[in-house]
């Protein structure tokens, strides 16, 4: 028996400013996240992937306005929740990874003590279980010498190092959903397999529904259940992976897929507009 959606945004769409190239960054999309399941979202950049993930965060910009839609979750409707609503669901029930750990990671603070960090801003433990549990994350997400990990700064961490150190702070608190923003685009080939298998086996060992953001389909080979395939905010295909990437149906699907393209989305070709 199927379980009933995490998440389910229904027909949200998105405008972007007077002026922008096109009038909506996401135009109607409606996608279901389940627990255990992880659906890679696709598409090159501007394609409005990113659009979705910050909408489900609540942290879309200033800039644009949602326009109709919703994102229900837990009973209600994330598009109408204020901030103090948003400060008590971020982190403990929705967290997100970005794809530059140094841009979200503090350049001034230990490791471990961002992680501890997580507890504090929930009002969570006391100030040695919060470090206990630090380290408990860092052995979690397979950080090499956590003891050393935890009290570095990020700088003197590798980029796959970092990026675990977000898995981790993200994880903390066992929220029931994740977002991850293209989590690996910035790491080598074999650190990025290593990180999409990390974040395959914790979200089976949590059960957690996730949203994964991608333009490369040899991701999707690695860690989607689901595909949503978006181009100029539309999502022109969906289905089971093993579909997707088998037997895609839109020609825009093809090109993403296509070996060449896949590690540089940059050499897709244009399509027409349907």
């Amino acid at each position: 028996m199927t379980a009933p959606p995490a998440v389910s945004v229904k027909n949200l769409r998105i405008a972007l400013p007077k002026g922008a190239e096109r009038p909506f960054a996401v135009d109607g999309i409606s996608l279901d996240l389940r627990p255990g399941k992880i659906v890679c979202v696709v598409g090159e950049s501007g394609s409005g992937k990113s659009m979705c993930a910050h909408a489900l965060m609540g942290l879309l910009p200033d800039t644009v306005t949602v326009t109709s839609g919703e994102i229900q979750f837990e009973g209600r409707d994330l598009l109408k929740l204020g901030d103090e609503c948003w400060r008590d669901l971020r982190g403990r029930r929705l967290a997100m990874i970005f794809q530059e750990p140094m841009t979200a990671l503090n350049p001034l603070m230990r490791i471990g003590d961002q992680m501890a960090e997580m507890f504090e801003a929930h009002g969570l433990l006391t100030p040695r279980e919060r470090r206990a549990k630090a380290l408990s994350l860092a052995r979690e997400v397979g950080l090499p010498d956590p003891e050393r990990i935890v009290r570095a700064y990020p700088h003197q961490l590798s980029g796959g190092q970092r990026q675990r150190a977000m898995i981790a702070m993200a994880l903390a608190l066992e929220p029931a959903v994740l977002v991850a923003d293209e989590p690996t685009t910035a790491l080598d080939v074999t650190t990025q397999a290593q990180i999409l298998k990390l974040i395959r086996n914790l979200q089976r060992n949590r059960n957690m529904a996730v949203m994964f953001i991608t333009h490369d389909f040899g991701v999707v080979a690695d860690i989607a259940d689901q595909v949503v395939v978006l181009r100029h905010g539309k999502v022109v295909e969906e289905g089971p992976a093993s579909a997707v990437f088998n037997a895609p149906q839109h020609d825009y699907t093809k090109a993403l897929h296509a070996p060449r393209t896949s590690q540089d989305p940059s050499l897709i070709p244009l399509l027409p507009l349907p």
